[in-house]
């Protein structure tokens, strides 16, 4: 009975032995990272708890030199798509250049896509939840702005990226955008900008990667606002996000086109350009005021132009040469210089009428008195201008113009004094009550007249037009 018994008991006696064998062979290493809970195999947790963020490390097999969280899109199987959400707030706006349709943001972008190569139970690492490692360690999407004209400068880029225990990861970056914009300058310098930015994948088609907002419009418009520093001279209305698809080649790539709207602030452009060409025209106004008989109007109608025309050079080097439409303020210079150069020319038909008028009036070479036949005074008509008067009682006395040279002068100066008292002197001769102007001299002043008032009902029309189309 008894050798029955150790037969029976000698296989389990050798198990036991091999056991105790494998046990002293345990190298040493090995030994002491079992005793420090440290897990050898990604994937294996120890019943004892880990305080460090590096035991997150260490169990997930998270290192510099690991590809599988670098390479490629961190899904356990290819066709499962990376969403990515994005959002995008608006910081500055640093410039908006019409001449090159050029506008220059500073916006934080935020991305949080879900990594499938990350989890980890937070109660095994005392409550542990969120890591931060360098954006080197890990996978991140590839974006970028498709209305980009220059490399991205990316300011703040955060050093970290940050991860949750249930592979949520985020990152976020602060860029100065340099894009294009199309920008209409109609309404100039009332007017509406719309500029948009788009994010899309440079390689993953959308079956691939697909991108979201994470917020909507409304959300993104409130806290542009709160955090926008500084805006120029111009006020930000609304930021406004639509999902669309790019497509070439036959493959689709998903996108993100943010457009953010902007409202000029116009009182600079009224108080150093739109107000002086105004009271250029006032002035152009005020000039019929200003007798023609001198040459003192032309000169002030001159000057009022080529005053304008420094203002068209400076407009000249604010709008873009290819606009689609001709902006209100260049119609509202080129109509204010037209207005005046037309006012010059009517200044010098006027004039011109008014000469030729004066130089048919003028008294034959060496008589300056006209007999009249009905009293038989040579000098009757002049009786009425003392300083005439003088002249004939020269001529009466010597028969003729004595030739000295007191004598031409004062023939001069009678003449000018018959020219201006003619009026006066013809009406006492016909008896009549109201002076009689010399002809051409009455057809210039109806041309004045007639133009002054077109002119003046041109001008209030045309600015009324102006009013009304830069307040539609």
């Amino acid at each position: 009975m008894v050798p029955t018994c150790c037969c029976f008991l000698q296989p389990i006696i050798k198990f036991y032995s091999c056991c105790q064998g494998i046990r002293t062979s345990i190298s040493p290493p090995y030994s002491t990272i079992l005793s420090n809970n440290v897990n050898y195999f990604p994937g294996e947790v120890s019943t004892q708890e880990d305080c460090s963020y590096q035991s997150v490390l260490d169990y997930l097999n998270l290192t510099r030199i690991n590809e599988m969280f670098t390479a490629t899109r961190p899904v356990t199987d290819w066709t499962h798509p990376t969403v990515v959400n994005l959002d995008v707030y608006l910081y500055v706006i640093l410039a908006v250049i019409e001449k090159s349709q050029t506008f220059v943001p500073f916006v934080w972008v935020t991305m949080e896509w879900n990594n499938e190569l990350i989890s980890w139970n937070p109660e095994q690492f005392c409550g542990i939840s969120k890591v931060s490692v360098p954006r080197e360690m890990l996978w991140h999407p590839d974006l970028t702005i498709m209305e980009c004209t220059e490399d991205t400068d990316k300011i703040f880029q955060k050093p970290y990226i940050q991860f949750t225990h249930r592979g949520s990861v985020s990152i976020e970056d602060g860029l100065r955008v340099i894009s294009t914009c199309n920008m209409d300058v109609y309404k100039f310098p009332f007017d509406t900008q719309s500029c948009v930015i788009t994010f899309l994948s440079m390689i993953y088609t959308d079956s691939e990667i697909q991108l979201l907002p994470a917020s909507n419009s409304s959300w993104l418009t409130r806290g542009s606002q709160k955090y926008l520093q500084t805006q120029g001279e111009w006020d930000f209305l609304n930021i406004s996000v639509a999902k669309g698809k790019v497509s070439f080649n036959g493959q689709r790539w998903d996108s993100l086109k943010y457009t953010i709207t902007i409202k000029r602030r116009p009182m600079l452009i009224v108080m150093h350009f739109l107000l002086p060409l105004l009271f250029f025209l006032i002035l152009d106004l005020s000039s019929f005021l200003i007798s023609d008989t001198g040459g003192e109007k032309l000169g002030f109608k001159v000057t009022v132009l080529l005053a304008i025309s420094v203002l068209l050079l400076i407009l000249n080097d604010i709008l873009p040469a290819t606009a689609g439409r001709t902006p209100l303020i260049a119609n509202y210079c080129i109509v204010t210089f037209a207005c005046l150069l037309l006012s010059l020319l009517e200044a010098i038909l006027v004039k011109h009428l008014i000469e030729r008028d004066a130089t048919a009036e003028d008294p034959p070479e060496g008589s300056h008195c006209k007999p009249e036949a009905e009293n038989g005074n040579e000098c009757s008509a002049c009786s009425c201008m003392e300083d005439a008067a003088v002249v004939c009682e020269r001529g009466r006395g010597s028969g003729g113009l004595r030739d000295s040279v007191s004598d031409a002068q004062l023939l001069q100066l009678a003449s000018r004094k018959l020219q201006v008292l003619r009026r006066s002197c013809l009406t006492r001769m016909a008896g009549r009550g109201q002076p009689r102007l010399p002809y051409w001299e009455g057809v210039a002043r109806r041309i004045n007249t007639v133009y002054f008032c077109l002119y003046l009902l041109a001008v209030c029309s045309f600015l009324l037009f102006l009013v009304l189309e830069w307040t539609a």
